[in-house]
């Protein structure tokens, strides 16, 4: 095992006495290309070109005498930090971090970054980490070949954002682009790079970007993103990776249909609704599709998991319901007016899936797009035996559901001789359909 390992960070600034030190020490050093060729790296020292961290970690291990490993910004930031403590090399490391890219990069867009969330894109997750740009106003994004800008531009479709690309940070060839979201995948950029994905108009921390020429990044109006109340600055927050206004101040989960400003549409009472999103499970990372989206309960519900949500009706005016509970309750959501199965031909890939309305002919569109998971309800039998037929066909393991709920008005006077009232105010009977496919 190495007799010690310093894990030293770079942000193009001169390395410290600490980072000097510990350079001048050592007989092994592994770092990228870029790394290797500082004059602070001993000529005598065995060199290792990081391509694998966890190979360079096994021979690491193996190695007698100091080592050192160089890194971009803060190693210990979805770095190389982990992979070197992994309980099967036991190394034990000293870390001397630089500034992170993430901070660099919004350091260079001139804004805070406490409520920012930060993905790492791959080809394997990209969909996901796009997900997370649909579903929040300030993300920054650690790329990879195949996984860049260009690729995020186009996953994202027709949602707006604006894009701050920051290559090569700290070094000689640094070049921060501010671009619209439509007009990146017509340029190249050099790999990795970090992006910043802004933009949504939700919040309070999402704030104004740079404006560069032939871009967009104006301030917004009063109540845009770095705004409060009536255009007043956003005091901070207190917990990274949510604005200032976290968490809401309406507390709860299924909530009454008074709550989103609409009368209950068929589906939409608040127990079919929170079984219907226990058995979805959004999360962050997930694109939700909720298909006959009504007053926008379920949508907005399922946003505030932080999953990205497409709301789709075949009403204009459910639409702007929906967006009007999603500005309401401050989440990111679409909404996509059109008639299923047709509309959802040209939708990005659906994780879950909740089918608010069109039987069993919508319920078997969705089932050939292969979300993990669908739900769906019934008036009737017939109508709830079709839909599960639907998605055994397609090969779901179904679950099916007859739930009755009644809401009960316990201040409803009394009729003579029979105590308190506890009047009944509605009842709801209908089948919940949830079907689920094997990973």
């Amino acid at each position: 095992m190495a007799d010690r390992v310093t894990v030293i960070g770079w942000d193009g600034s001169p390395p410290t006495d600490a980072a000097r030190a510990a350079l001048g020490a050592a007989s092994l050093v592994a770092g990228a290309a870029h790394h290797l060729d500082l004059p602070e790296v001993p000529p005598g020292a065995e060199r290792i070109r990081l391509g694998s961290v966890g190979l360079a970690a096994r021979r690491i291990a193996r190695h007698r005498g100091s080592a050192v490993v160089l890194a971009d910004g803060d190693p210990g930031f979805f770095g190389v930090v982990r992979t070197l403590r992994a309980p099967e090399h036991g190394l034990e490391v000293e870390v001397l971090p630089a500034v992170s890219s993430v901070a660099a990069a919004f350091a260079r867009a001139g804004m805070p970054w406490d409520d920012a969330q930060v993905v790492v894109a791959h080809e394997r997750n990209l969909r996901r980490a796009v997900n997370v740009c649909r579903a929040h106003p300030k993300v920054a994004v650690l790329t990879s070949p195949g996984a860049g800008p260009a690729e995020l531009a186009l996953l994202l479709r027709d949602v707006h954002r604006t894009f701050v690309i920051c290559e090569e940070l700290g070094g000689r060839q640094e070049r921060v682009t501010v671009l619209t979201s439509d007009k990146v995948a017509d340029h190249v950029w050099r790999d990795p790079n970090v992006t910043l994905v802004i933009g949504g108009g939700i919040g309070s921390g999402a704030g104004a970007v740079p404006a560069a020429a032939g871009t967009a990044g104006a301030p917004g109006a009063p109540g845009a993103p770095g705004q409060g109340a009536a255009g007043q600055p956003a005091a901070g927050g207190w917990l990274a990776g949510h604005d200032a206004g976290y968490p809401p101040a309406l507390r709860g989960w299924s909530l009454a249909p008074a709550e989103y400003a609409a009368a209950p549409d068929e589906g939409e009472a608040p127990q079919l609704r929170a079984v219907q999103l226990a058995r979805l499970g959004p999360r962050q990372g997930d694109l939700v599709w909720d298909i006959g989206s009504g007053s926008g309960a379920a949508a907005v519900e399922a946003a505030r998991f932080g999953a990205a949500v497409i709301a789709v009706d075949r009403d204009p005016d459910a639409c702007a319901r929906a967006a009007a509970a999603a500005r309401r309750f401050g989440v990111l959501l679409q909404t996509v007016h059109g008639t299923a199965p047709g509309v959802l031909n040209d939708l990005p890939e659906p994780d879950v899936v909740r089918v608010g309305g069109g039987g069993a002919a919508v319920v078997a569109e969705c089932a050939a797009r292969r979300p993990e998971r669908i739900v769906a309800h019934a008036r009737t039998r017939d109508a709830a035996e079709e839909v599960v037929r639907a998605l055994s066909d397609a090969g779901y393991a179904v679950e099916c559901s007859l739930l009755q709920s009644v809401d009960l008005d316990p201040d409803a006077p009394a009729d003579a001789g029979q105590g308190t009232g506890w009047r009944e105010r509605e009842r709801t009977v209908v089948f919940l359909i949830a079907g689920s496919r094997g990973s």
